[in-house]
Formats: C-alpha cells, sequence, structure tokens
C-alpha cells in the first residue's frame, strides 16, 4: 500500500512503546487510527498526547486475549472511521523461562496473549478487509526470538516462532487478493515488556517474577528503561512504514554480526540433518 493518507489502522498494545510509535507514525503521515490497548489509564494518555491528531486518533480498550473484546474494539473502529485497512497485531507480554519455574497460568497468558491475539486481529479483520475491496495490510509483531532460541525454553519464545510461521503462511494466501503481510521480528527495544505483569488479568493467576527473573535480565531491564540499550520505537515504526509501502514480509530492526550469527547457526544445524536424512535415504 503506497498511499496510506486517509486509510484507516488498527493498533493494539498502542498505549506505549512500538504499538504506540506505530500510532503516531501512522497519524503523522495523514492516517486515521484508532489505538487499543488493555491498559486503559496508560491509553488515555496515549491519546491525549496525540491530540495535534484528533479527531483522526481514537482510542479503544481491547483484551487481545478475548476474542469478544478484539471483536467489540473492531466494531468500535468501523463506526469512527469506517473501512479499516492497515492492522496490527502488536500487543505482547513477557514470561519466565526454564524447564521447571513456569506455571501453566503463564504458559497460558503468553500463548493467549502472543499468539492468540494474533489470531484474533487476523480473523477479525480479514473478511472485512476482503470485503471492502480497497487493498490492506497485516503487521504481526513477533520477535527476533522467534527467529532463534537464545531465549531457551519460554512461552514467550513458542509464541513468537508461531507468529512467524503465521505470517509466512498467511502472506502467500493474500498475495493474489493484494493484502499484504508483514511480521516484524525487532531486538532489543525501549519498551515496557519486562514489566508486562502489571497488565495480567486475573484469570491467569498470581504474577510471577517478570521475566527474565535473573539478575543479569533485571539490569538489562533498567538499562532498557534509561535509553542505555534498546531501539527507539520511533524507529522501529519508520521501519514498519517502508515495509507496508514496500510489501516486505519480514522487519529485522537488528543488523549486527552477533543477530546475524545465531540465526546462521540454526540454518546450518537444520540443513546439516536434512543431508543426513539424504544420505541414509540414499544407502
Amino acid at each position: 500500500m503506497q498511499d496510506l493518507a486517509g486509510k484507516t489502522a488498527f493498533v493494539t498494545g498502542a498505549a506505549s512503546g512500538i504499538g504506540f510509535a506505530l500510532g503516531r507514525k501512522f497519524a503523522e503521515t495523514g492516517m486515521k487510527v484508532m489505538l487499543a490497548d488493555i491498559e486503559a489509564d496508560a491509553l488515555t494518555g496515549a491519546v491525549e498526547s496525540l491530540h495535534d491528531f484528533r479527531p483522526n486518533v481514537c482510542d479503544v480498550r481491547c483484551d487481545v486475549a478475548d476474542p469478544v473484546s478484539v471483536e467489540r474494539a473492531a466494531k468500535a473502529t468501523y463506526e469512527a472511521f469506517g473501512n479499516v485497512h492497515v492492522v496490527c497485531n502488536n500487543a505482547g507480554v513477557g514470561g519466565g523461562s526454564g524447564i521447571d519455574n513456569v506455571s501453566l497460568d503463564t504458559w497460558r497468558w503468553v500463548i493467549d496473549v502472543n499468539l492468540m491475539g494474533v489470531l484474533h486481529g487476523i480473523r477479525t479483520f480479514l473478511p472485512h478487509i476482503r470485503a471492502h475491496g480497497e487493498g490492506g495490510h497485516i503487521v504481526n509483531t513477533a520477535s527476533m526470538a522467534g527467529m532463534n532460541s537464545g531465549l531457551g525454553f519460554s512461552p514467550y519464545s513458542a509464541s513468537k516462532f508461531a507468529v512467524v510461521n503465521m505470517s509466512e503462511g498467511l502472506a502467500k494466501q493474500l498475495a493474489p487478493l493484494g493484502i499484504g503481510v508483514t511480521v516484524l521480528c525487532p531486538g532489543f527495544v525501549r519498551t515496557r515488556i519486562w514489566e508486562s505483569g502489571r497488565n495480567r488479568p486475573e484469570r491467569y493467576g498470581p504474577t510471577q517474577i517478570p521475566h527474565p527473573a535473573s539478575t543479569a535480565g533485571k539490569l538489562l531491564a533498567e538499562l532498557t528503561e534509561l535509553g542505555r540499550v534498546g531501539l527507539d520505537p520511533a524507529n522501529v515504526a519508520a521501519q514498519v512504514l517502508t515495509a507496508i509501502r514496500e510489501n516486505e514480509l519480514y522487519v529485522f530492526t537488528h543488523h549486527g554480526a552477533d543477530w546475524r550469527a545465531e540465526l546462521e547457526e540454526r540454518f546450518a544445524a537444520i540443513l546439516a540433518a536434512m543431508d543426513k536424512a539424504a544420505a541414509r535415504q540414499a544407502l
């Protein structure tokens, strides 16, 4: 989608971090924007900070883990702005890691938000985009943790791997319809994902120690909060905007040698295993 002015975007997790940066960037391009988030007070503050773009920016409270809540948010968006063209399934939470110390409730919470939240956004808005026939683009926020296993055994990584796969499959199916798909795989970005337990609904049990629980992880979170490490969310939003306009499937926000080396190591192991399988079959 080249010409975004006058089009409508729906963004989840939009009260802060990458979601808010996306909302601001879309508004700056002349789009109408619905900011959706589960955190009511932060959402109010976010939309107030974009007062220069009113009435083209509105907000709606939305729990992406609840399909009914997503459908209600979609209805509110249609009523406010009409047809929706860009959907950013961005809301996400962290979680624990390790084999023994992550509860089933935490697994359900992370999967419900990070994976099922993306699915709920797709199944809610895709029929609408197909029906209006004006084109569209779906952006699903994954992570570099969805491309390698650097975080180990964790619900976060599992959910992000799934989002990458969903996005790749969806892109193939929607390309003939003129609907683009982008999967966003950021590295370290200055967001509050380390504190995502603040929005954990009671149905998922008590909040555990914020992820990651290690001393090193806590230090990284503090440095991120201070802006000493991590990419500015505005930079990520600019990359996503370019990807929408150029119909790019992947957005990797970080391009360092370490990130590439981890991917190459994983792909090399996969190819080596396939070579072994081929050799066995040849015997």
